[in-house]
């Protein structure tokens, strides 16, 4: 059953989950070499210097339950290469979408401005999020033009803005760092429940109709222009990371958020609805570690789901990051912080 939510709820909500965040962020750190009986070690007391290569993404997605109706909108990202470090707690990097890593950076071009912090605690991740894209292409092969080029909509614009936050029970055995830091090393297998809470909202609108007219039955004037949403809720999951010979580890992660949202939807008419639809999240690591090398490639996405008309239309947000590392660990001679 459809029913709009109570502002006031909304609130009491965002202020109940900033308090959880505070109060997680203000328990110190387990020393990393204390009690965990060898499933880590760590290099926080080194600087661990880092080339990579990243690509970021984000994708916007509508499902027609009725028609079964797929559309899938992207923007044109960059490859990007760059530098980095991590000292302690304080992790800084420095990277560029050089043209000879995208020769098609000119085609299909994207305004946009994409901010994607995770912070790697040794007893809880955050990840933080903004989206602000302007300018996506449908990646429908039966859509291209007759030279092949996908169907660009300039006039697509995304915003999204989220905050979330886990617990990692099994903190003392498992490190989150050592696959996406790399100032830990894992050096025996070992998993962990995550427990934590989400905050979302966004909206994407468009100077015509979302969906292409050509592919609607629904009279032009009448579909979807809009959408705007916000939605919040707990979070469980679980991670794991596969250690073979000391050196090389698989580690994954995969997260459920149980978030009630609040949407609207704007077209000729205005429609307003709540429902609980769930959230995911997933990282992956892979690669080699030891005392002061370490080659890694890491994947993070995330995904948010908004309903429509009693669900039987979905809007979804992927957004996600790619990464390979090349990283070195240093001794230094006096503390840098």
């Amino acid at each position: 059953m459809e029913h709009p939510i109570n502002k006031n709820d909304y609130f009491s909500l965002m202020t109940r989950f900033w308090f959880v965040v505070s109060f997680l962020l203000s328990a110190r750190a387990a020393s990393a070499q204390q009690q965990n009986d060898g499933y880590f070690v760590s290099y926080e007391d080194l600087l661990t210097s880092r080339f990579y290569f990243s690509q970021k993404y984000t994708s916007f997605t509508y499902f027609d339950r009725v028609d079964d109706l797929t559309l899938r909108y992207v923007p044109n990202t960059t490859l990007n290469m760059g530098i980095g470090a991590t000292y302690k707690w304080a992790t800084v990097n420095l990277a560029y979408g050089f043209n000879f890593l995208n020769p098609d950076k000119k085609k299909n071009e994207t305004d946009y401005l994409d901010l994607q912090c995770h912070i790697y605690r040794r007893k809880i991740i955050i990840d933080l999020l903004g989206q602000f894209y302007n300018g996506l292409h449908l990646t429908n092969d039966d859509l291209r033009d007759a030279d092949g080029d996908y169907y660009n909509r300039s006039d697509i614009k995304i915003r999204e803005v989220g905050a979330s936050a886990q617990f990692i029970v099994n903190n003392k055995k498992f490190s989150y760092r050592a696959g996406f830091l790399q100032n830990d090393w894992q050096k025996k297998s070992a998993g962990t429940f995550l427990l934590g809470w989400q905050l979302i909202l966004g909206d994407g609108k468009a100077d015509s109709t979302i969906v292409p007219s050509k592919l609607s039955n629904i009279p032009a004037e009448a579909q979807v222009q809009k959408l705007s949403f916000i939605k919040t809720g707990p979070s469980i999951g679980y991670a794991y990371t596969l250690v073979v010979k000391k050196n090389f580890f698989f580690m994954g992660s995969g997260t459920v958020a149980i978030s009630y949202g609040y949407n609207k939807i704007e077209g000729s008419d205005q429609s307003k609805s709540s429902s609980f639809i769930p959230d995911f999240s997933i990282k992956t690591a892979a690669g080699y570690n030891s005392e002061h090398w370490a080659i890694t490639v890491s994947w993070t996405n995330d995904t948010a789901n908004i309903g429509a008309n009693s669900n039987e239309e979905i809007f979804s947000l992927h957004t996600g990051n790619l990464r390979f590392n090349v990283v070195r660990r240093f001794k230094l001679k006096r503390d840098l912080l």
